[in-house]
């Protein structure tokens, strides 16, 4: 059985505010200056990203396919530089988990087999509070984030986004269903981090997988990578990926 660590149960209280910004265009040179020193060169190293899960009983239909369509991850990834992974998944009444790193999709599979959805609320705040952490010990191309409901406070969401945005990570959040208020707070997770919200709908299978394909080559090796696919995934990425 791999090795499991607890994921960080509140936020880091440590971080002050960097002082007052005078104008939304200094706010937006800031940003796009934090984003340009935290990206490295395609083809350089292996990228990294979290594959964050909602494990609650809502999701318990869709697990398995979830776990098939991993796979799509580490497709595209491989011909661009290759991909390290991370799962992280959250269940029950406040128990949330990070798996080791792994680096192909049978590895991961094996660590998704052993989980069971059991039910609670959602913890995507410390699914955040996690993703910032591994990327201020090395650079985190994305986060992948599957769901279907949001039953926190949307602020402090977007506080924890935003900090994980200064680490130049996107999130791609794939919502399940039709919740209003959690596509409210996942569109607002994307945007804040220059990721993409996108649907996870069972019946398009193939569409799935090939989003995630797109996404493993964007975490590999950039948004280069991602142009260099030419398909009808990447172009939709492309189409809502901030510069």
């Amino acid at each position: 059985m791999n090795k499991r660590n607890d994921l960080p149960t509140r936020a880091r209280s440590d971080t002050k505010p960097a002082g007052p910004v005078s104008s939304k265009a200094e706010m937006a040179a800031f940003l796009a200056e934090a984003r340009n020193a935290g990206r490295t060169a395609p083809g350089t190293g292996r990228g990294r990203l979290v594959f964050a899960l909602d494990a609650t009983m809502s999701r318990q239909p869709t697990w398995d396919l979830a776990c098939h369509l991993q796979a799509g991850l580490f497709e595209a990834s491989s011909r661009v530089g290759g991909l390290d992974v991370q799962l992280v998944y959250f269940r029950g009444h406040g128990e949330a988990r990070a798996s080791r790193w792994v680096q192909d999709a049978a590895a991961l599979t094996k660590v998704m087999a052993g989980i069971t959805c059991r039910g609670g609320l959602t913890q995507i705040g410390k699914v955040l509070d996690h993703a910032e952490k591994v990327a201020s010990q090395a650079p985190l191309a994305a986060l992948v984030y599957v769901g279907d409901a949001m039953e926190e406070d949307i602020d402090r969401l977007c506080h924890k986004a935003g900090r994980l945005a200064l680490r130049n990570t996107r999130a791609f959040m794939f919502l399940e269903g039709a919740d209003a208020t959690a596509e409210r707070a996942y569109r607002e997770i994307a945007r804040l981090t220059g990721g993409v919200f996108l649907p996870f709908d069972p019946r398009a299978a193939g569409e799935l997988r090939a989003l995630l394909e797109a996404i493993g080559a964007f975490a590999a090796g950039g948004r280069p990578a991602l142009e260099a696919q030419k398909s009808p995934a990447a172009n939709r990425l492309l189409a809502d990926l901030r510069p």
